[in-house]
């Protein structure tokens, strides 16, 4: 039987979209009001004599024909058809509390905007506060709403559960008199996060009883291994070990299936033998060390073995902010604040790169703000020498492959960083066409988020990255590692093959805001997992290498 309930819902939904999609707003409000009339029926409408459905309060003659639909099909043909012209994600925007069908239609249609990861990326760069209706609280509760519903789906981006993972690896060890080591996916330094493991020698009774204290439950358990998840799907594993297998295991699980197969294949493996440490595994193996973060494929093997394994980047070989921006376009900070926030961090420069013109959804800048913005940045850097700030811009690759600017402005920038923005709709021959045009173009310097992907909730545009990758080494433009956690594009696992053809890459933060300065981090991590050196990224040249740098690259005008 079809319940109240289920019609009310058809009726509620089939109103929102009616003004998502800007359709009669009578009848929307209409279907509404029928949706609550429905809803507040002491009786089930399937047991109600048919003509007396038209005589109930707040049902008319449009109304009570499509119960009677309901009620003989089970579906709303009117509803079906709005449905099938919705974008999914956009369906599961009404899930989100505080976004309602006009907030929704203006973050489709103005924004261009469809799935809620995108929607929370437009948060993190401050870019609802644009539009009318968003002020800076209804910003920050959307974007909080969007945190706690896709954290419910149990996968997280590393930068999510990092600090839950420092915090509760810190209580477990002040708590129980264990060892807790960890491996797995978070020791591999993996973009996203299915669970956080750690190896231990606790009893499974020990870290069930105290575990089940502090609000997890048992998902699985056997002899090897013990699975907790929380009230917010995040999940734990603790592989158990004693005193003897605990190297033994840590090695095993802190290897990719693919690795693992591998190193079994050409080293032999003997699951009874027991190592003093981790690394005697290696030295049995006559292999160098090969950090958990690279135990992803088979190739990694040959190359440590062949000691073609270089010490790779870290944090501290950061030189300077490449890609940020300012309160120009949808940045949080002026260009000083920026600037006196990256000397606090001794930096030696500064990349502003705002969004170009056609990024109306970013408040892009105009011919004529680039050139009051660029009046700005000489003084500052008057003022702020030795301290460097550099004249960028982001400049969205056009449908056709253009950049946004004449020649003459273009020419103007100290690095042009160009970037899909809009119409990402494309298939792959598109999209290789249109970004190959704009590598190809002689004011490119930087390739920006390569794929223009959201992980877990956008796949990006498909592109033959051996074709981008070869196209960057013809002409000498840098492929950006992009490192907002939501991005880390160009992917980790195409880095390597971008080093073979010696492109080079630049980890840069995408930063909106002073705090966007941390994601550097993350997009180190990832480029620990493809060898990067120092060498091999542009952010780690200091202030003389990035002029010369600059002044070869003019040469190609």
């Amino acid at each position: 039987m079809i319940t109240n309930d289920e019609i009310a819902a058809q009726f509620s939904l089939l109103a929102k979209l009616m003004d998502i999609h800007g359709e009669n707003a009578f009848k929307a409000k209409s279907y509404a009001a029928a949706a609550f009339s429905v809803d507040k029926l002491p009786t089930q409408l399937a047991e109600m004599d048919r003509n007396s459905i038209f005589s109930i309060k707040g049902i008319g003659e449009s109304a009570g024909k499509r119960i009677l639909e309901i009620l003989d099909t089970g579906q709303l043909a009117t509803l079906n058809e709005m449905v099938q012209k919705t974008p999914p994600g956009i369906l599961e925007m009404l899930s989100i509390k505080g976004i309602g069908p006009k907030k929704i239609a203006t973050i489709w249609k103005e924004l261009e905007i469809e799935t809620l990861g995108e929607l929370l990326y437009a948060c993190n760069e401050n870019r609802l506060t644009l539009y009318k209706g968003f002020g800076e609280k209804t910003q920050q509760n959307i974007k909080e709403a969007i945190e706690f519903y896709m954290g419910s789906m149990g996968r997280y981006l590393y930068q999510q559960v990092e600090e839950f993972q420092m915090e509760l690896e810190k209580l477990l060890s002040v708590s129980l008199p264990y060892q807790f080591i960890l491996t797995g996916e978070f020791r591999r330094q993996l973009e996203i996060i299915d669970s956080i493991d750690w190896v231990t020698n606790a009893k499974a009774e020990t870290l069930s009883s105290f575990l089940q204290d502090i609000g997890f439950s048992v998902v699985k358990q056997n002899n090897h291994s013990i699975n907790f998840r929380n009230e917010k799907n995040i999940r734990l594993q603790f592989w158990l070990a004693d005193e003897q297998t605990l190297p033994t295991v840590l090695f095993k699980t802190s290897c990719s299936e693919l690795f693992f197969k591998e190193w079994s294949k050409i080293n032999g493996w003997d699951d009874t033998k027991n190592y003093a440490e981790e690394k005697s595994i290696f030295e049995q193996a006559a292999c160098p060390f090969i950090p958990a973060c690279m135990r992803e494929d088979s190739e990694i093997i040959n190359l440590a073995k062949e000691n073609k394994i270089k010490p790779t980047i870290t944090e501290s070989d950061i030189k300077g902010i490449i890609h940020s921006h300012s309160t120009w376009s949808d940045g949080g900070n002026t260009i000083q604040q920026m600037a006196e926030a990256a000397i606090k961090e001794g930096l030696e420069y500064l990349v502003i790169s705002d969004h170009s013109k056609s990024a109306f959804y970013a408040n892009g800048l105009s011919i004529e703000r680039v050139l009051q913005q660029h009046q700005e940045i000489e003084k500052l850097n008057q003022q702020l020498a030795p301290f460097k700030i550099f004249k960028s811009i982001e400049s969205d690759i056009l449908n056709d492959g253009g950049l946004d600017y004449p020649n003459e402005i273009l020419t103007q920038f100290d690095l042009v960083i160009a970037s899909v923005h809009s119409n990402l709709k494309m298939n792959e021959e598109k999209a290789n066409a249109r970004v190959i045009k704009a590598i190809e173009n002689k004011y490119t310097n930087i390739l920006g988020h390569p794929t223009g992907r959201l992980l877990l909730s956008r796949a990006g545009y498909p592109i033959d990255h051996e074709r981008i990758i070869d196209a960057c080494a013809a002409n000498g433009v840098v492929i950006e590692l992009n490192a907002h956690p939501r991005r880390l594009d160009l992917d980790w696992r195409w880095i390597r093959r971008a080093l073979q053809k010696n492109v080079l890459i630049s980890i840069n933060p995408d930063a909106h805001t002073i705090d966007g300065f941390k994601d550097c981090k993350y997009g180190v991590l990832v480029a620990q997992k493809a060898g990067l050196t120092p060498l091999q990224n542009l952010s780690s040249f200091t202030l003389l290498q990035l002029e010369t740098f600059i002044l070869n690259q003019k040469q190609k005008h």
